[in-house]
């Protein structure tokens, strides 16, 4: 099968997004015994763009931004070294205790322990994003854009934000735009909003081309019944997600392409990493094979990165997996929570487990 996509558009992907900074102590260090950090941004859905935007596709964000802040210049001109176009709704901080960008405090683990992330959002400007502050008619009507990727992670933060990824897939729709939609539950977030965000998933899920998630996103977010009781391990995991994805088929026939991610953690630094994707009617799989790991956070951001990357070269479907699943694993030898991919060797090279030196 084929996604067909939007010609003549100035945008390969869209995505609306949360920017915030991850604190990570040096040397794999736990938080609570450490002194010196670093700080670097970061967001999930700015993470999947990254794949794209390294390897020379036009990528523009969606984002809120407080007026004004040294952070905000940190974003901005982090976004633009990846190269990426930010169209930014700029709020006042508002005082002391008014708005910032999130912060995500993370090490990551070393050897038996694993890693740890505490999410310090109180305050996120992030979760101002609405509709009003953009004209959607112009980006995708005028602009144009191929594919948007939406995370429920954004979709969940507040109602505001609820409300604009429901209206970006509705102008997606409009203009014949793809839409990619990674489920991403939380339960912190969707505490007390249940049914109110189970109808906004579900609307947005009915006309996405693209669903990403695991079991549990499927089961929380949309209310698909999961596996039954089957195999045990990662095995078992490729028949009960094949086994519910059918009845996902049957509740969301608008969308075409389904995928997850396999993990199993020998230890922090070794991981079997594997993935499934349902293409049209055809299964494709990665059988899950170790793979090095220097920070795990990211690695689901870039296997999606990756798939959409290959959906937008117009790539058969064997081949979206298989580079979803390398630059998954890419994300993973890195510390900046995305892919940096110096060209599409680099990730074929990872695919084809070719680590030997390129001089």
């Amino acid at each position: 099968m084929k996604l067909e996509l939007r010609k003549n558009s100035a945008y390969a992907l869209l995505i609306p997004t949360s920017m915030g900074v991850r604190l990570t102590p040096l040397n794999g260090q736990p938080v609570h015994a450490s002194n010196l950090f670093q700080m670097q941004v970061t967001s999930a859905e700015s993470n999947v763009a990254s794949v794209a935007s390294y390897l020379g596709l036009p990528v523009k964000v969606l984002t809120a931004l407080v007026k004004d802040s040294p952070v905000a210049q940190l974003i901005k001109d982090n976004l633009a070294s990846r190269h990426m176009t930010v169209e930014a709704k700029e709020v006042p901080q508002g005082g002391p205790w008014g708005y910032r960008h999130q912060i995500n405090i993370a090490d990551s683990g070393f050897g038996s322990r694993g890693p740890r992330v505490w999410n310090d959002r109180a305050g996120e400007v992030g979760r101002t994003l609405s509709a009003r502050d953009f004209d959607l008619d112009r980006i995708f009507g005028q602009e144009g854009v191929q594919i948007v990727h939406l995370s429920g992670l954004v979709g969940a933060l507040s109602p505001d934000t609820s409300s604009f990824c429901l209206e970006l897939a509705r102008a997606a729709k409009k203009y014949g735009t793809r839409i990619s939609f990674d489920l991403n539950y939380r339960a912190s977030f969707w505490k007390g909003r249940e049914k109110e965000l189970r109808a906004t998933f579900t609307e947005i899920a009915s006309v996405s081309d693209i669903l990403v998630g695991n079991e549990e996103d499927f089961q929380l977010c949309l209310g698909i019944k999961g596996p039954e009781a089957g195999g045990k391990g990662l095995t078992g995991k490729i028949d009960g997600f094949k086994e519910m994805m059918t009845r996902v088929r049957k509740e969301f026939p608008h969308a075409s392409v389904f995928a997850t991610t396999l993990r199993e953690v020998v230890s922090t630094q070794q991981h079997l990493w594997g993935a499934v994707m349902a293409a049209g009617e055809e299964w494709h799989v990665v059988e899950p094979r170790e793979i090095g790991v220097l920070d795990r956070i990211g690695g689901g951001d870039g296997f999606v990165g990756g798939m959409l990357y290959a959906i937008l070269r117009g790539w058969e479907p064997a081949k979206w997996i298989q580079f979803g699943w390398a630059s998954g694993a890419l994300a993973t030898t890195l510390t900046t929570d995305y892919g940096q991919p110096a060209d599409e060797e680099q990730v074929w090279s990872i695919w084809q487990g070719n680590a030997r030196v390129k001089r």
